[in-house]
C-alpha cells in the first residue's frame, strides 16, 4: 500500500529525533570529560558501533512504528472523518459513516451519524410538504405538456446565446431530418437542451432577426415578431418566425419597454416557430416547370400552324377571299404568339423571384445598415433623407448583405469615408439609395460588382446583388449628380401593402409550457468572459467514456464505444445522450469480453471510427469534457486526429484528479469507490454509456466539494487537479 507522505513524516519523525538526541548528547557528555578519557571512551565504543547503530535502528523503527499507529488512530482517522462528514453536509448522500480511530474519533463518529439522521428526517419532511403542495401546479404542467407535444409546429425557445431551453418533440423530429451530419445512433440530432441553435441556423442570420424584434418591441408593437426563410446544410428550406421572450418583474408581469431605460428593451431570449416549407417549395417549382413545357410546346405548335396557313396560298381561292382570310389567321396567330411570350416571361421571372418576404419599416433596415457599415467597416453613415413612415416588403437579411457588400467595396477600392443611405417612395415602390462623395466608375466596372459573390468582412456569400434585385423584382443602376458632385446606387423595391398596427396597450402573455425544458438557462449567459473564469455550476459538460480492446493506445488498441451524455445547467440530461459501437477493424481480445460484454459480432457491421467520431465530436462541441481517468480516453481521440482531422481542444476535467483533490486521505479513487462515497447507485458499469452516466453523477457531487476547498472556477479546478499525484500519469 502506498504511504501517505503526512504517514511517511510520522514513521521517520521518532529516529531522526534519536538520532539528534543520541549524536548531541553524545557530544554535551564528551565535552566534560578529560582528554585521556575521552580516548578511553571511545576506544571502549569503537568496537561497538556497529551494535550501537543496530540498535538505534531497532528502536528507530519501534517508536516509527508506534508514531505511524498513533498518527493513523488520531490524526488521519480524524482527518478522514472530516472528509466524509463534508461529504454528508455538501451533498445529498444518505448513508452511514464507519466508526474507526480512537474511542473519542469513534464517539464523535456516532454524533455526526445522529446529526445526519436528523437532518435526513428533516430533509425526508420538507420534500413530502413540497410534494403535496407541488401536486396541483404538476398536474397543470402535465396538461400543458400534453398540449405542447400535440403542436403540429416545431417550437423552440432559446437564450440570448442561442442556446436552447425548451423544445417539443415535433421540434425534435424535424431537427433530426435536418441533421447533415452521419447516421449514427443519436449522436446526430441537432437539438437538445444547452445546445447551440447556431448548429442549424447562421448566427448573423438569428441576430438580424432578433435586431428587427427588438425595434418593433421599442415602438410599443404589441405582438413584435420577424420571419426570415434560410436554407440548412441538409439542403432543407425552413420559414421561420421569431418572437420575443421578455424579462419578468417581481410583480410577475412581463417587461414593457417604458419599464426600462430609454431605447432599451428587457429581453431575456426567443421563440422560433419552425415549418419546412422544402416540399411546398418543391412543388411550386415543378409546376412552374411544367407551365414553362406548356408555354414551350403552345409556342411550337403554333409555329406549325402558322407554317400551314402559309400554304394556304397555294389553294384554288379567289385572290381577295385569300388574302382577307389569310390576314385574319396571321393577326390571330401573331396576337396567339405574343400573349404566350408574355406569359413565357412573366412565368421566368416568377420563377426568379419567387422568395418568401416579410413586412418591415425601411426606416429599421436604413438603421440597422447604417450601424452595421460603421461598426465593420469605420465609416460614417448618415441617415437624414428616409421617409420614417415607409413599409417595404424585403428579404432584410439578403437586402442588408447587398449593401454591406456594396459599402465594404467603396471603403476598401476607393477609400470613401463617408457614406449617406436614402430612402424614398417613387412611383409605387421604394427608392434605396446608397450616396457618396467621390469618384465615379464605369458601367463595367458596376456590372462586375453587381454580378460578383458578394462579399462581407471574411464571408463569402453564395449570392450577388443581382440575385438580391431579382428576389425583390427590383431594379438596380449606378448615377452620377454632377451638380452635388454625388455618386449613388439605387436599389428600388417593393412597398408592403400596410405597416403593422401598433397597439402598445396590449401585451402578450404566454402560459403554455414546454414538452422538454429547462427555464433555469435563461440566466445562463456567455458574455466575453474566459472559460478558465467561468463557474463550474454555469458551464455546459460533455461527459463520456469509451471501451477499447485493450489498455494500450499507442501499441494498437482502438474503440469499440462511446458513450456521453451532457451536464447543462447544473443538471444531468440522460435524455441527451450519445451512444455507439465502433467496429475496431481489428480483433477484440477474449480476455476484455468479460468485463465490457462486447462481441466481435455486435461491432460487425457498425461503423467505425472515421464515422463515429465526427459525430461524437458535433455532439461535445462548445462544451467542457469530463472523464474518469480522462488521460486514458483523451489519449485514443488524439490518436486519431491525423486521421480524421478533428481535434478535441476543450478544457478536459477529470473525475479521478478532482477525487484525489477533495479526498487526499481516502485510499481509494477508483470510480465505484468514489460513487460508494458519494451515494452514487452504479448501474451499467463498464458499459461506455453506464460509465458515463455514473461519471456525470459524481461529477456533480463533486462540485459543492471543491467549492468547500474555494475552488469555484474552471480554472482553479484545473490548477488543482494537476497538483495531484495521479496527474502524472500518462498513456
Amino acid at each position: 500500500m502506498k504511504l501517505d507522505r503526512r504517514e511517511l513524516i510520522a514513521a521517520l519523525l521518532p529516529g531522526a529525533v534519536l538520532a539528534f538526541w543520541a549524536v548531541a548528547g553524545g557530544f554535551l557528555f564528551a565535552a566534560t570529560l578529560e582528554p585521556p578519557e575521552r580516548a578511553a571512551l571511545g576506544a571502549m565504543l569503537e568496537p561497538r558501533a556497529a551494535l550501537l547503530l543496530l540498535g538505534w535502528l531497532l528502536l528507530s523503527g519501534a517508536l516509527g512504528a508506534l508514531s505511524r499507529r498513533a498518527y493513523l488512530r488520531w490524526v488521519a482517522s480524524a482527518a478522514r472523518l472530516a472528509e466524509e462528514a463534508k461529504v454528508l453536509l455538501a451533498t445529498d448522500v444518505q448513508r452511514t459513516l464507519e466508526p474507526q480511530g480512537s474511542a473519542e474519533t469513534q464517539a464523535l463518529t456516532q454524533v455526526v451519524n445522529q446529526f445526519a439522521a436528523q437532518r435526513d428526517t428533516l430533509r425526508a419532511d420538507i420534500a413530502a410538504q413540497v410534494k403535496e403542495a407541488s401536486r396541483g401546479v404538476e398536474q397543470e404542467r402535465n396538461r400543458l405538456a400534453a398540449l405542447m407535444a400535440e403542436l403540429t409546429q416545431s417550437v423552440v425557445v432559446c437564450n440570448l446565446d442561442g442556446r436552447v431551453l425548451l423544445y417539443n418533440a415535433r421540434a425534435r423530429t424535424q431537427f433530426r431530418a435536418l441533421s447533415h451530419a452521419p447516421s449514427v445512433a443519436d449522436g446526430a440530432e441537432l437539438i437538445g437542451l444547452g445546445r447551440s441553435i447556431y448548429a442549424v441556423f447562421d448566427r448573423a442570420l438569428v441576430a438580424h432577426a432578433l435586431e428587427s424584434v427588438q425595434q418593433r418591441l421599442q415602438r410599443g408593437a404589441a405582438h413584435p415578431s420577424a420571419q426570415f426563410v434560410t436554407g440548412t446544410r441538409a439542403g432543407q428550406l425552413l420559414r421561420v418566425q421569431m418572437a420575443p421572450v421578455r424579462s419578468i418583474d417581481v410583480d410577475g408581469a412581463a417587461s414593457r419597454a417604458g419599464d426600462t431605460a430609454p431605447g432599451a428593451v428587457a429581453l431575456n431570449g426567443f421563440v422560433l416557430m419552425l415549418e419546412n416549407i422544402t416540399r411546398d417549395f418543391a412543388a411550386e417549382s415543378e409546376r412552374d416547370r411544367l407551365l414553362q413545357g406548356l408555354t414551350e410546346g403552345s409556342r411550337a405548335s403554333l409555329g406549325n400552324l402558322q407554317a400551314a396557313v402559309e400554304m394556304l396560298d397555294y389553294e384554288d381561292l379567289d385572290t381577295p377571299t385569300r388574302e382577307r382570310f389569310l390576314g385574319v389567321i396571321r393577326e390571330e396567330v401573331q396576337t396567339m404568339s405574343r400573349r404566350i411570350r408574355e406569359l413565357a416571361s412573366h412565368t421566368a421571372q416568377t420563377m426568379k423571384t419567387r422568395w418568401p418576404l416579410e413586412d418591415m419599416l425601411g426606416a429599421d433596415l436604413v438603421a440597422a445598415a447604417a450601424r452595421r457599415i460603421e461598426n465593420l467597416y469605420g465609416c460614417r453613415v448618415a441617415t437624414s433623407e428616409v421617409d420614417a413612415a415607409l413599409w417595404l416588403k424585403v428579404d432584410s437579411f439578403s437586402l442588408l448583405q447587398a449593401l454591406l457588400y456594396l459599402a465594404g467595396r467603396l471603403v476598401e477600392e476607393y477609400e470613401i469615408k463617408v457614406l449617406q443611405l436614402r430612402l424614398a417612395e417613387a412611383g409605387g415602390r421604394a427608392r434605396l439609395d446608397l450616396v457618396w462623395a467621390g469618384p465615379s466608375m464605369s458601367t463595367e466596372t458596376v456590372v462586375g460588382w453587381e454580378t460578383d459573390a458578394m462579399r462581407v468582412g471574411a464571408d463569402t456569400l453564395a449570392l450577388t446583388v443581382r440575385d438580391v434585385v431579382e428576389r425583390h423584382d427590383g431594379a438596380f443602376w449606378f448615377e452620377r449628380e454632377r451638380v452635388r458632385h454625388e455618386s449613388f446606387f439605387r436599389l428600388l423595391l417593393p412597398l408592403a401593402e400596410a405597416g403593422e398596427q401598433l397597439d402598445a396597450a396590449m401585451v402578450v402573455r404566454s402560459e403554455s409550457r414546454p414538452e422538454v425544458y429547462d427555464f433555469d438557462l435563461f440566466r445562463a449567459t456567455e458574455q466575453a468572459r474566459e472559460l478558465a473564469d467561468r463557474r463550474l455550476a454555469e458551464l455546459a459538460y460533455t461527459v463520456f467514456d469509451t471501451e477499447t480492446t485493450g489498455l494500450q493506445p499507442s501499441e494498437g488498441d482502438e474503440i469499440i464505444q462511446v458513450g456521453a451524455t451532457r451536464i447543462v445547467a447544473g443538471k444531468l440530461r440522460r435524455e441527451d445522450c450519445f451512444e455507439q459501437l465502433v467496429d475496431p477493424q481489428r480483433d477484440i481480445p477474449a480476455a476484455g469480453i468479460p468485463i465490457h460484454g462486447i462481441t466481435p459480432e455486435m461491432v460487425q457491421g457498425a461503423p467505425t471510427i472515421d464515422t463515429v467520431l465526427p459525430a461524437f465530436h458535433a455532439f461535445a462541441q462548445d462544451t467542457v469534457l469530463v472523464a474518469h481517468n480522462a488521460a486514458f480516453d483523451m489519449r485514443f481521440l488524439e490518436l486519431k486526429r491525423e486521421r480524421t482531422g478533428l481535434a478535441f481542444d476543450q478544457p478536459v476535467l477529470d473525475t479521478l484528479l478532482l477525487s484525489a483533490v477533495v479526498h487526499p486521505q481516502q485510499e481509494s479513487h477508483r470510480l465505484e469507490a468514489i460513487a460508494e462515497r458519494l451515494g452514487v447507485p452504479v448501474l451499467g458499469r463498464h458499459t461506455a454509456l453506464g460509465d458515463a452516466m455514473v461519471t456525470a453523477e459524481v461529477f456533480l457531487k463533486l462540485i459543492p466539494l471543491l467549492a468547500e476547498r474555494g475552488i469555484h472556477t474552471l480554472g482553479q479546478a484545473r490548477d488543482a487537479a494537476q497538483q495531484t499525484y495521479y496527474a502524472r500519469v500518462s498513456y
